[in-house]
């Protein structure tokens, strides 16, 4: 079974009804104008704000969370017989489009929760119906043809779209919406890895996740030659429902600009705006105990920050023993992500996972956001199975219920988020236990030679507890990187917060500010 296949369909779906375009009542005409002047009246062409009416009045609504039952064909899947079922290319709703088509993503296995999709044509939106004529079954696994005697009030379980991507006429997957709000992105040579969400409700809390629900889709039709495609969806969920629009354009950098209303049930004040969910697992900077053949495995290995006073932090990864839930407080930032930095094949040795190819995720929100904080939760794993890595914007402000709110911003999919600072970024951490003293533990940063290839700058190392010991700089000519070294002596604390930093003689930054959390 191969991860990431199977990852983040957390719970069930809400049902909801389709948004027809209905065109308005013909007025009489006025005694002596002739009939024939007046034409068919034009439908309203489907738009956002039909959307966001949908979900306002969804909102208004006692939210109730349905699942399909899973009959026939369709039910007791695994894996394997749940990936032998396939859509049929010749009914895509697509199908004449030399730059979009998509496939309707069958219910089954773990997806049992009834998505409504709708195609959006020259402004009027047709629904989809669930149909198992549209899908063939592998007879490796349905020796005997599928049981389509009854289907029950099951629906499709998502979507993906493809386009000519990396080669001219070959259709690649770029987007895929499926299981709750999830959805993952790819951009021009690379492999899926980390998801975004709609929203993330309650994550890490003593109280429980939420999981809001997309439960409805539209795709807009693309025109001949365009390089985008326009999405909507309905989320909904226990306190929020919320109406959105993606703008995607899929490339060598594949961007989903976004737009939310939401029109919370309650005020929100544990919600999560633009989340990501990766895996990490182990690098060489936080192994604990793993007994591994693989230097490194992970989906992102840092949360990048660029903060609105424009301070670039970089903020390692870890997979801890206990919950961790860490705080960046920020105004209006200008972007933040999370990334997979190292892009080589020998970082990783994994030739199925293939981690040199996962892409990193960023975010830029539009408009401003004022103050809240960039939250970053870290969950124990014992494998690489389970996505146990968090990160998005918490309001300060509390988003309060029966009122529409709505936000923008743009996410990028690509090998790395883009860089307009002249900073030197780190390139990778080694951490271990030191080798004169038990209880200290060594650090080694690794940044970017470039600017100080003929003068060495100052550095900052600094720990909120405990002690900073013996750092220095080395320059490392034929491996490109200035390595920074340092020992830290916790002492008796359980907890601290270290930081790095290159600078100049009058102590302006010439690196990103390297964070990291130790615990005992």
């Amino acid at each position: 079974m191969k991860r990431r296949q199977f990852l983040n369909a957390a719970t069930a779906l809400a049902a909801g009804g389709s948004l027809m375009a209905v065109p308005a009542q013909a007025q009489a005409p006025a005694e002596g104008v002739d009939p024939a002047a007046f034409g068919p009246p034009a439908p309203q062409p489907f738009d956002f704000e039909q959307v966001a009416t949908l979900a306002q009045e969804r909102s208004a609504r006692l939210y109730v969370q349905p699942v399909a039952e899973l009959v026939g064909s369709f039910a007791n899947l695994d894996y394997d017989q749940y990936r032998g079922i396939r859509f049929r290319r010749d009914q895509d709703p697509l199908a004449g489009n030399a730059t979009f088509r998509v496939d309707l993503l069958s219910p089954g296995s773990i997806f049992y929760e009834p998505v409504q999709i709708n195609l959006v044509r020259d402004g009027v939106t047709r629904p989809i119906p669930f149909d198992p004529a549209l899908l063939e079954f592998d007879e490796r696994y349905f020796p005997d043809g599928p049981d389509l005697n009854t289907i029950g009030n099951m629906g499709w379980s998502g979507f993906r779209m493809r386009t000519p991507l990396n080669r001219p006429g070959v259709m690649d997957e770029f987007i895929v919406f499926q299981g709750a709000s999830y959805f993952r992105a790819v951009a021009r040579g690379t492999l899926y890895g980390l998801s975004a969400r709609g929203l993330a409700i309650k994550t890490g809390s003593p109280d429980g996740e939420e999981f809001p629900l997309f439960t409805d889709f539209w795709i807009v039709e693309p025109k001949p030659g365009a390089e985008s495609v326009r999405i909507y969806a309905i989320l909904d969920s226990k306190s929020v429902a919320a109406a959105f629009q993606f703008d995607v354009t899929p490339g060598a950098v594949t961007m989903v600009r976004t737009r939310v209303a939401l029109f919370p049930r309650v005020d929100l004040r544990e919600t999560g705006l633009a989340p990501l969910t990766s895996m990490f697992w182990f690098s060489p900077a936080s192994r604990r105990v793993v007994d591994d053949y693989r230097p490194a495995c992970h989906d992102s290995d840092g949360l990048q920050m660029q903060t609105g006073a424009g301070q670039s932090l970089w903020r390692g990864l870890m997979s801890p023993r206990n919950l961790q839930i860490s705080s960046f407080v920020d105004t209006d930032p200008r972007g933040f992500g999370l990334v997979q930095r190292p892009r080589d094949f020998e970082t990783y040795q994994d030739a199925e996972a293939m981690y040199h190819l996962r892409p990193s995720a960023w975010i830029e929100p539009e408009g401003d956001w004022g103050a809240g904080e960039v939250r970053l939760i870290e969950i124990p794993v014992e494998n690489e199975f389970n996505d146990n890595i968090v990160s998005y914007w918490l309001p300060s402000d509390t988003i309060p219920g029966g009122e529409r709110t709505e936000f923008r911003y743009r996410l990028s999919f690509a090998g790395l988020p883009p860089s307009n600072l002249p900073l030197a970024k780190v390139r990778q951490v080694r951490s271990g236990r030191s080798i004169n003293v038990e209880t200290t533990r060594s650090y080694i940063i690794d940044f970017d030679l470039g600017m100080f290839r003929e003068t060495l700058p100052n550095y900052q190392v600094s720990t909120s507890e405990g002690r900073i010991a013996h750092a220095y700089l080395k320059p490392l000519p034929e491996q490109g990187v200035l390595r920074l070294a340092f020992e830290f002596e916790p002492g008796r604390t359980q907890l601290s917060e270290l930081s790095a930093l290159l600078t100049d003689p009058d102590g302006l930054a010439l690196s990103e500010t390297w964070l990291t959390r130790w615990t005992a």
